[in-house]
């Protein structure tokens, strides 16, 4: 793995290490996505694209095919996007996405792990600009060459892309995950090995023994509400 593509992938810490909330999370994820842009893979990638990686994660079929049809009968809970920023110890500066279908919970439950650690949460606008939102595809079987022709031809701006024993790693904006990866799908002999978005600090932080231990509890807790989906930092653990 290139060093630029490793560091960006070691920056964004994703809740759902556990398998029950690694479910619940994909759970989630595909219900809403169903119910936006439908249940059709084909016409909706977004959904198609999420049920590829949830199935890398081995996320059990029954699951995903539960939250889909939850979606087209519309008889589940009304989610809705939420993002938090925080200021954790030693000055991190943290990103909190959730989904949830009960606004004063999910705050309250967020703000009671800032709290717990000495830390706050900050208004809206207070962390997000210290980070970029990207996109990162690792595929095999082509060079890079061949991928940045074919991304280029379709008018998708690439922001980095290395080649590695095999392997290129794209880094390309965040919101154009889908785009990048159905451009991808028409190259012949192309494998995606793996792909996400995310949010990425322009810089790192060194926190102090005391305050990485204080750092990993909030963490820890933020893992265990139900409601967060990711968490993003700008600590370098």
């Amino acid at each position: 793995m290139g060093r630029s593509f490793e560091v960006r992938k070691a920056a964004m810490m994703k809740t759902g290490l556990q398998k029950t909330r690694l479910y619940s999370r994909f759970g989630r994820e595909i219900y809403v996505c169903a119910r936006q842009g439908g249940a059709n893979v084909e016409a909706n990638l977004a959904l198609k694209h999420l049920i590829e990686r949830a199935k890398k994660q081995q996320v059990p079929n029954d699951i995903i095919k539960r939250n889909i049809e939850k979606a087209q009968g519309g008889t589940g809970e009304d989610f809705v996007s939420v993002r938090y920023e925080g200021f954790g110890p030693g000055g991190s500066a943290v990103l909190v996405d959730a989904l949830t279908d009960n606004l004063n919970r999910t705050v309250s439950e967020v703000r009671a792990c800032f709290t717990k650690v000495g830390s706050k949460l900050g208004v809206k606008g207070s962390v997000e600009h210290m980070y970029q939102h990207l996109a990162l595809v690792s595929v095999r079987g082509v060079d890079s060459e061949t991928v940045l022709e074919a991304l280029l031809t379709e008018d998708i701006d690439v922001i980095d892309i290395e080649e590695t024993e095999g392997v290129v790693e794209v880094t390309g904006d965040g919101y154009d995950l889908d785009k990048i990866q159905g451009v991808l799908d028409t190259v012949d002999g192309l494998e995606i090995l793996d792909s996400e978005q995310g949010w990425f600090a322009a810089e790192s932080l060194t926190l102090d023994e005391d305050d990485k231990a204080l750092f990993e509890k909030l963490v820890t807790m933020l893992d265990q509400c139900e409601d967060v989906q990711n968490v993003f930092h700008n600590v370098e653990l």
